[in-house]
């Protein structure tokens, strides 16, 4: 009996589903908790001149095949070196004063009605980087505690010592007992494009080794831009869902190498989230890792990205008198600041630090990120429309 193409369609379509005459039957893989469907061949009488593939119609099997992409290979690759992190700290309570007087403590006892320290506990992610149990993670999952409680993918569990924190960068490192641990290979964030492949893994909510997939939807995005201008990071911002508890844990490129540390700094993101360059955390955990602290270089002025707008709102505010409609400006300098030591006044525009051209904020604080403390810095302004060369000696970070 002959069949139409139509009809070939249709009997493909229900052996694809799981359907029709081909199906020999189904059975349970537990250690895979999921299905594993056998298809055969199905003859068909084909119309003359219809040609088909002589191969038979399945489903790969559970080991992967040809449902495994770069995503479940990135992921299975790094999923065993992202640990959850379980953080316990004290935080007391303001106590007000009239329950210090002797009267309160007469009536009501030293211990009655007067709050008591509250214990927080928070859950986080982290990544080895050294099989000898190195780990890298926010500042914020790890503050305020010296032992945390760190659980691999295998469930194994071990306390964790922290290092160091750095609340510039929002980085810590945690230390564990143990060896031969999976680690992740690290790559580079530097030439990052929006539009490439970004892969998070973590904790999101307590959902151990969660992973999720999105792009990168801009780089270089400034810590002001963010909205916490506390921070001294060009952040990476990816469409990957970030969400509280994968703070710590890694964003990975196509290739499974961690290109950033993610964070979830902004509750009200939706959609959007933030991961800090590789470079930068490797950077900073060198150093909490050899000395437990990070300086970091500071020049001390406030700056501002030029528009038309921004210009004509600064000088109706102030007496800089600003001419120029693009530029990174000063716009404050602190007092007893290298930035005053070596020079520099409001009103300037940095033009390039060390022969480096220079377009926004970022690339200044990018630069000074980069040297180190007490290295001297060469500073080209321009200064009422004139162009002069100043070399700032760069200063430590206040922690204050």
């Amino acid at each position: 009996m002959e069949i139409s193409l139509k009809q070939l369609a249709i009997s493909l379509t229900l052996l694809a589903l799981g359907g029709g005459a081909g199906l020999i039957g189904s059975r349970f893989l537990p250690e895979q908790n999921r299905p594993y469907v056998e298809l055969k061949t199905v003859p068909v009488a084909l119309s003359p001149g219809t040609i088909v593939p002589n191969q038979s119609l399945g489903i790969s099997n559970a080991t992967g095949g040809e449902n495994i992409n770069f995503i479940a290979t990135a992921a299975q690759k790094v999923g065993p070196a992202v640990v959850r992190i379980n953080a316990t700290r004290k935080v007391a309570n303001q106590i007000p004063e009239a329950f210090k007087t002797p009267l309160f403590r007469h009536f009501f006892g030293d211990d009655q009605a007067i709050p008591q320290d509250r214990i927080e506990r928070g859950t986080g992610s982290g990544f080895i980087v050294r099989p000898d149990g190195e780990i890298v993670t926010n500042a914020h999952v790890v503050a305020d505690t010296d032992t945390v409680q760190v659980t691999l993918k295998d469930g194994r569990s071990f306390e964790g010592k922290v290092l160091g924190v750095d609340p510039v960068t929002d980085i810590a490192v945690v230390k564990i007992t143990a060896d031969k641990l999976p680690s992740v290979k690290l790559g580079n964030s530097h030439n990052l494009i929006p539009g490439q492949w970004a892969i998070a893994i973590g904790n999101p909510l307590g959902l151990d080794n969660t992973v999720t997939v999105g792009i990168i939807s801009a780089v270089d995005r400034t810590s002001a831009q963010v909205g916490i201008p506390d921070k001294r990071v060009n952040f990476i911002q990816t469409d990957a869902s970030i969400n509280p508890g994968n703070s710590g844990g890694p964003l990975l490129n196509a290739q499974g190498e961690v290109i950033g540390v993610n964070t979830a700094i902004r509750a009200d993101a939706r959609g959007l989230g933030f991961a800090i360059p590789i470079e930068i955390a490797a950077r900073v955990a060198n150093q909490l890792y050899s000395t437990g602290r990070v300086e970091h270089p500071f020049l001390g002025i406030q700056m501002v990205d030029l528009t038309s707008a921004k210009k004509d709102e600064i000088n109706k505010d102030t007496k800089l008198n600003i001419k120029a409609d693009k530029g990174v400006l000063i716009a404050r300098v602190m007092d007893k600041s290298p930035a005053e030591k070596g020079g520099l006044q409001a009103g300037d525009l940095i033009q390039k630090i060390n022969r480096q051209l220079i377009r926004n904020s970022a690339d200044v604080q990018q630069l000074v990120e980069s040297s180190s403390v007490g290295a001297v810095l060469q500073i080209e302004i321009s200064r009422h429309e004139k162009t002069q060369i100043l070399k700032v000696e760069s200063g430590a970070f206040p922690n204050e």
